[in-house]
């Protein structure tokens, strides 16, 4: 039996209004689960708060919550950049 993607669950609680807000975001960009939607949305938001950072020319087939390292690389808490896109260059 081949290993799972995702192996790990999480199940969370929402309320009627935050439940409406996930299938609306999930409806307005075409998501094929609310699991694809939440998982878009913890992207998002872990991005937005300096957790992640895409390398340019990703493509949308590369995206889940935490994406392969080779793709992603992790900002200093200063904010600053550390002027590569790629977290091995120069290694």
């Amino acid at each position: 039996m081949a290993a799972l993607e995702r192996p790990e669950r999480l199940q969370i609680m929402l309320s009627a209004e935050e439940l409406k807000a996930l299938e609306d975001f999930r409806f307005e960009n075409r998501m094929p689960s609310r699991a694809a939607a939440v998982r878009e949305l913890l992207r998002r938001g872990l991005a937005s708060g300096g957790f992640l950072r895409i390398a340019t020319g990703a493509k949308s087939q590369d995206f889940g919550v935490i994406d392969k390292p080779s793709r992603i690389a992790k900002r200093p808490r200063d904010g600053s950049s550390n002027g590569s896109e790629d977290p091995h260059e120069g290694a």
